[in-house]
């Protein structure tokens, strides 16, 4: 008997069906590889801000303002403040910490610092507003200015800080220990961080995120009126 082969129909028949099969894996390989990208951008994503609001949560616990300052202004050379000012969307914050890191050993430095966080335009890439950070790792007599800046989050659509006043009972939305009509010598027992930032897939929608930190030196540093 003669041995029979596949028809040309057949051959067709199960190419095709290959193909289909084929096509199928490879939709559903691409559409959960598609799903994976997006699941590690929006972690990748929310992740930077969280570590942004807990780097600016862990050096605002170490603010601290000192009244071991020459008195004239035009002999002072160091000065601490805790300053927080309103600009709507866009707050800014500067203040004097105890959170500096030595990097490089016999490096002239403590542990003391001025830090300051607001919104900017990024450098690269204007009508982008980003949170910036400026440390100085020397106090000098101008806790607003000086030190390098670098860039934590982009997109940011809003910054909102807020002080708890114990005095008052209440939040505020400034704080300035420079000004002896504000709240001289004195930090806030708390600070309520809101951070919005555009959404990363959804054109027109925002994220939003928030802490809330606690100082634990709420008054100046004066150890010559403390009692032993």
């Amino acid at each position: 008997m003669r041995k029979r082969g596949f028809t040309l129909l057949e051959v067709i028949l199960a190419v095709t069906v290959l193909a289909l099969v084929g096509t199928m894996i490879y939709g559903g390989f691409s559409q959960t590889a598609l799903n994976k990208a997006r699941v590690e951008g929006d972690v990748d994503h929310s992740r930077i801000i969280h570590m942004a609001l807990e780097r600016m949560s862990r050096e605002l616990t170490m603010a601290f303002v000192s009244t071991h300052t020459n008195p004239s202004p035009d002999l002072r050379v160091v000065e601490t403040a805790f300053i927080g000012t309103d600009h709507g969307k866009q707050d800014r914050i500067d203040f004097t910490s105890f959170s500096h890191r030595r990097l490089y050993r016999n490096a002239r430095e403590s542990d003391q610092n001025e830090i300051s966080y607001f919104v900017t335009e990024h450098p690269d890439d204007p009508g982008t507003q980003v949170l910036a950070r400026r440390e100085q790792n020397r106090i000098d007599d101008d806790p607003r200015r000086g030190g390098k800046s670098q860039i934590l989050v982009e997109n940011v659509e809003e910054l909102n800080i807020e002080y708890f006043d114990p005095l008052l009972s209440e939040w505020v939305q400034t704080w300035n220990t420079e000004d002896v009509l504000a709240q001289p010598n004195r930090l806030p027992t708390q600070v309520r961080i809101r951070l919005a930032v555009k959404h990363p897939r959804r054109r027109g929608e925002t994220e939003a995120f928030g802490t809330r930190v606690t100082i634990p030196l709420n008054y100046a540093l004066n150890h010559a009126n403390y009692n032993p």
